[in-house]
């Protein structure tokens, strides 16, 4: 190059060029390429510190610093030291000389090499870098360029990067530590000095009529201590330089609280200055304009010094020379306090700090819920800062979950006012996400109280009656944000069509959590809560069932006569809150049982008999036929209200089987009338005409009477033998296919499960067992009709005509056979006495069907919940003709096929398929064990070697489990230990069987921890660990002699190349558990060996990580040292790679 000028006149072109929008990815490539050639020439730093000193272009600027944030990062090692010195002394001077000339961004990136200088050479030969930082701080005209080191220097030195040795960190945290209290000093200094000299030039304002503001509850939380008055204060006008300053002095303590313990040195003057900056957040005061600064036009060189409490440029951080907002201050100072809050290891000096925290938090969360003239507690709320707000709730949030439990003892912390502060908060949030966040702190608060209660049973009432009168506020409070009549405008604000993530509409969200508070309320206060809704829920029955009056009929048409708009309104905020409150009811069902059955017993009745009238009302004058005035909104209310009906009562089966088995030898009249009128409500809905939504409610219920109440009498009820002949009679017009699952389950439950409180002679098995043969027969009429067609290929009759007969039918016996699986063996026989020639169907069809995969898939999914039910039933002969089918069936061709068709139906059929093998080999008994070997060669001969290489999960995950499976179930198979010798431990007698196949199993792990899949990757990491738990895998003769040390080889690479690093623990814990078999030959064998083969590092370097892997025992220390082997490793190869050639280490 001629000359640095001209270098520099040459670069500047080439970056303009190439940021230009003109220039093409071919010349950006040619140009990036010139550059990185540039940048790694050994004395390129000489030219990037001339061009810093002699341009203004921003991206020369930026590329010069990268080449230093380069050298420093990753080729320091090789830098010359006298080079190295030249470099930590002129760019300290250039970031003095130009920064206030430089944009802000470039300032930064400066302070973050000469920082990354500090990382590698501070104490030792940058001893005055944390000095300087210091001397910076405390000049009043380099504060701003101070304190942008200090935040520089506490984000890369407190966490760094793995680009350091694990005892560089360890130095590098501790040099930190000893300079915090002097830090927090400088940091106090600089906020209280700002806030005094605004304080003290603050015009005193005239005493508001508000300025008493609830004195006495102010007292009693802060009990005269010398912050009330303090914190009274009106707060003072920053200019812009002083409210830069301060911002970043709050940042810096954002980030230092968030990795210093805490302790003394965080002093209650330093509180205190954050407290009175946590107020910006709280104040409406719209900001004075100041003058403008004399600074605010300098150039961009920025001849002008700033004044003397300022701190770098103004304006720099935001670009330009605007004010930063007021309650950015505010948003700050509460992101410090919560970086307090959040820390759940607190020490004894330190708990008094605490207890002061929060009582000047309590000040400010005063403060945003008073009240004046001018502003209610929502309008102050909607005007402040959102993230202010949100900042805030975190807070509250904190101190609830975190700390409610130390401070709630202390006699200077009233909890009672709290909550009363806290209930204001709440019910005046401006957003329904900020209510949403407060319902869930009254919900921490709420499993708090019940877990104290629960623990201290003797206290149970003291407890109680010191929360009560909050909890009954909080309870009618949420009970009436969910009900039209009191809340109807945010209400109506609520999306109900769009479904999140959780596929609840905004509203079903709003309504869950407002439930949960209630449920909570309703655990502590049973009585009080039921007292609290019941009288609501009735007001809303009453309107609701006095709709009969205006029903007028013409012709076949029914229609409702309110057509008046404000009547049509009332009537729908009314049903909308019935239908609320029918939620409500049902989710206090879990309170009337069990033990507290009979002390409740007459609550219960009268709901459960109010939910039985209204269920009937509704079927009998089927309210959701009507023609109304306002159809597209009152018909779907009439139909949720029907269908919540039906759902609050469905929550009650459980209370109604209490109620039989309590009234099983006695008087039962009032039982069999409640659970007959149930089912005249439910039998008339069961039909294609009623909308669907309320035709599941029904079936649903139907299901719960037959499977939870399960009465003797159910089956002979008229009502339920219309539903037998409908689902029965071919003719009649089918049922939606997840109705008629539900009501043919329904039925099926009715005929197996068995009655309770009844003796086996009295459960009148035969009858049942012939009826629920009939019943079956009709469900399988069609399907057993396909026996015939078994040996043709599918095409002559209908295809689609088959496959519609599959896919009605299996599913309905597949949910049978599921609901009586968990039942009695009785049950169980029935069940297959029925399906018997179904099933012998289905095994017939399967050969005809193998190369439809979307029938084999329903096949599939039959098979294995028969298997998983009924596999006993079936009987070892033809569950053996099964598995013998389905192995001769999937040939290698067809298991290629299935599976290259990666997510389709072909995969999932040989995912069941593999399930149903792993059902088989999980029996115990001998009866399987001969399909053995053919499992595991289909597993390991066909299945493997298709998966093993393709980077997608399918199928793999279930090939491995039935691996696992055979391996941990069918352990003797491979290993024929006896019983003395597993008693000795004496492994000499161990003898093995079948040796090459558990080898070729261990392989197909082992390889599987090569591939990045981490799902796999964890399942089989834990399978492994399973087996050495359960039957001392990794103490094995053949795994410790051959394979132990090829599997800690691999995960400790895997841990080297970070690909799967979230699962860090459990790579080391499994590391451990192998080492720990043998640690001797651990250390004296394995690690040298894996040192000596590691690429990369020299003999040096090998030899320090074998001796910083200490020979510890216990888990702690050893995972310690795998994790220290691993970062020194990484970090030596960064080293070694970044030095130039022919370097000479010594």
């Amino acid at each position: 190059m001629a000359s640095e000028e001209s270098s520099l006149r040459a670069l500047e072109s080439l970056m303009t060029e190439f940021f230009h929008s003109c220039t093409t990815n071919e010349r950006k490539r040619e140009i990036e390429e010139l550059l990185n050639n540039f940048a790694q020439q050994m004395g390129a730093w000489r030219h990037c510190l001339y061009f810093l000193s002699n341009t203004r272009n921003e991206y020369v600027m930026m590329y010069s610093l990268t080449v230093f944030e380069n050298l420093v990062n990753k080729m320091w090692l090789g830098v010359a030291s006298q080079d190295k010195m030249e470099i930590r002394s002129c760019l300290p001077k250039l970031l003095l000389a130009q920064h206030k000339a430089m944009p802000f961004f470039i300032r930064n990136k400066l302070c973050k090499v000469i920082v990354d200088i500090g990382r590698q050479d501070w104490p030792m030969f940058y001893h005055d870098f944390f000095t300087n930082t210091l001397q910076l701080i405390q000049s009043p005209t380099m504060a701003f360029l101070g304190l942008v080191l200090l935040k520089t220097t506490s984000e890369e030195l407190a966490c760094p990067r793995e680009d350091l040795s694990v005892a560089r960190k360890d130095e590098l945290r501790k040099l930190l530590l000893e300079q915090v209290p002097t830090v927090l000093g400088l940091l106090t200094g600089i906020l209280e000095t700002i806030w005094d000299k605004h304080s003290v030039t603050a015009a005193t304002p005239p005493p508001s009529p508000t300025s008493g503001e609830s004195a006495e509850l102010l007292g009693s939380l802060l009990q005269g201590t010398q912050y009330s008055k303090l914190l009274s204060q009106p707060i003072p006008a920053l200019d812009d330089d002083s409210q830069q300053l301060c911002s970043l002095a709050l940042e810096c303590l954002a980030h230092l609280f968030s990795w210093i313990p805490l302790s003394t040195s965080i002093t209650p003057s330093l509180l205190a200055s954050i407290f009175h900056f946590a107020r910006f957040g709280c104040d409406l005061r719209v900001k004075p304009k100041t003058p403008p600064s004399i600074y605010s036009s300098c150039s961009s060189n920025g001849e002008h010094a700033p004044p003397a409490n300022g701190g770098g440029r103004p304006g720099h951080e935001t670009g330009g020379g605007g004010q930063v907002d007021r309650s950015r201050l505010g948003v700050l100072a509460m992101t410090c306090i919560n970086e307090l809050v959040s820390k759940n290891c607190v020490p004894l000096d330190f708990e008094e700090y605490l207890l002061r925290m929060f009582q000047q938090t309590f000040f400010l969360l005063q403060r945003l819920t008073r009240e004046n003239n001018a502003h209610t507690v929502k309008s102050r709320l909607q005007e402040l800062d959102e993230s202010y707000v949100e900042k805030f709730t975190d807070f509250l949030r904190l101190f609830v979950s975190v700390h409610l439990r130390r401070i709630e003892s202390n006699a200077q912390f009233p909890v009672v006012e709290f909550l009363a502060l806290l209930f204001k908060y709440t019910f005046n949030q401006p957003t329904h996400e900020g209510y949403f966040a407060c319902l869930d702190i009254w919900s921490i608060f709420l499993d708090y109280l019940t877990t104290k209660i629960k623990s201290r049973l003797a206290d149970r009432d003291g407890v109680l009656n010191r929360y009560k009168d909050a909890l009954v506020l909080l309870l009618r409070e949420v009970l009436n944000r969910i009900q039209f009549r009191y809340n109807q405008a945010q209400l109506e604000e609520l999306d109900d069509e769009t479904l999140d993530d959780d596929q609840q509409t905004e509203w079903q969200r709003y309504l869950r959590q407002s439930l949960e508070v209630v449920v909570k309320v309703m655990e502590l206060l049973p009585s009080h809560a039921f007292a609290t809704l019941f009288p609501v829920l009735q007001e809303d029955l009453d309107v609701y069932l006095g709709l009969q009056q205006f029903i007028v009929t013409s012709g076949t048409s029914r229609r409702l006569n309110i057509t008046a708009e404000n009547d049509c309104r009332r009537l729908h905020c009314a049903l909308r809150d019935l239908s609320s409150l029918l939620q409500a009811v049902g989710r206090l069902a879990g309170y009337f049982i069990g033990d507290v059955f009979a002390a409740r017993f007459n609550d219960a009745l009268a709901v459960v008999e109010r939910l039985v009238e209204v269920t009937c009302y509704g079927s009998q004058i089927s309210l959701y036929d009507l023609e109304t005035a306002v159809p597209s909104v009152l018909k779907p209310d009439l139909i949720d209200v029907h269908a919540q009906s039906l759902a609050a009562l469905q929550a009650y089966s459980h209370w109604l089987a209490q109620f039989y088995s309590e009234v099983q030898r006695q008087n039962q009249s009032r039982f069999i009338s409640l659970v007959t009128s149930t089912m005249d409500a439910t039998a008339p809905l069961i039909t294609a005409k009623v909308p669907e939504k309320l035709l599941l409610s029904a079936c649903h219920l139907m299901v719960s009477m037959a499977t939870t109440v399960r009465p003797v009498f159910l089956v002979t009820l008229p009502a339920v033998q219309n539903i037998f002949n409908l689902i029965t009679e071919s003719q009649t017009r089918r049922l939606p296919q997840e109705a008629h699952m539900l009501v043919c389950r329904a039925l099926s439950n009715m005929l197996l499960l068995p009655w309770s409180n009844l003796p086996e002679s009295e459960q009148q098995w035969q009858t049942r067992s012939s009826s629920h043969a009939s019943l079956l027969a009709a469900l399988t009429r069609h399907y057993r009709l396909l026996r015939g067609t078994a040996n043709q290929p599918p095409h002559r009759l209908g295809l689609e005509d088959t496959k519609a007969v599959l896919h009605q039918t299996l599913p309905v016996l597949r949910d049978i056979v599921d609901s009586i699986s968990g039942e009695s063996t009785k049950s169980r026989q029935i069940c297959y006495q029925s399906l018997q020639e179904s099933v012998q169907v289905s095994l017939g069809l399967f050969p005809v069907f193998i190369q439809q995969p979307d029938v084999t898939d329903e096949m599939l999914s039959f098979f294995l919940t028969l298997f998983q039910g009924l596999r006993v039933q079936m009987g070892v002969p033809f569950t053996g003709q099964i598995i013998h089918t389905f192995l001769s069936m999937f040939t290698r061709e067809q298991l290629a096929a299935s599976i290259l068709q990666e997510g389709s139906a072909g995969c999932r059929v040989v995912e069941k398929f593999l399930k149903i093998l792993q059902v088989v080999v999980q029996e115990p008994g001998q009866a399987f064990k001969p399909f053995l070997p053919s499992i595991i060669a289909l597993c390991m001969e066909q299945v493997y070697p298709i998966v093993a290489e393709r980077s997608s999960p399918d199928v793999k995950a279930e090939m491995f489990e039935l691996l696992y499976q055979v391996l941990h179930h069918n352990w003797r198979y491979f290993f024929k230990t006896s019983v003395l010798a597993s008693v000795q431990r004496g492994s000499a007698e161990e003898t093995m069987e079948n040796e090459a196949q558990f080898s070729a199993a261990m392989q197909a792990f082992g390889q599987s921890f090569l591939q990045p899949d981490i799902h796999i990757f964890k399942q089989n990491l834990s399978y492994l660990e399973s087996l050495n738990s359960k039957h001392k895998l990794y103490h094995r003769k053949l795994f410790r002699t051959s394979m132990l040390f090829h599997f800690i080889n691999v995960l400790l690479q895997v841990l080297l190349h970070k690909s799967h690093d979230l699962l860090q623990e459990e790579i080391a814990l499994a590391v451990y558990n192998m080492a720990s078999v043998d640690f001797d030959a651990f250390y004296s064998a394995f690690m040298p060996e894996f040192l000596n083969g590691c690429q990369g590092v020299d003999a040096n370097q090998r030899a320090v990580l074998g001796r910083n892997f200490k020979l510890e025992r216990d888990l702690p220390s050893f995972t310690q040292s795998v994790h220290r082997l691993v970062n020194d490793l990484r970090y030596y190869r960064l080293c070694n790679s970044s030095l130039p050639t022919g370097t000479v280490k010594l």
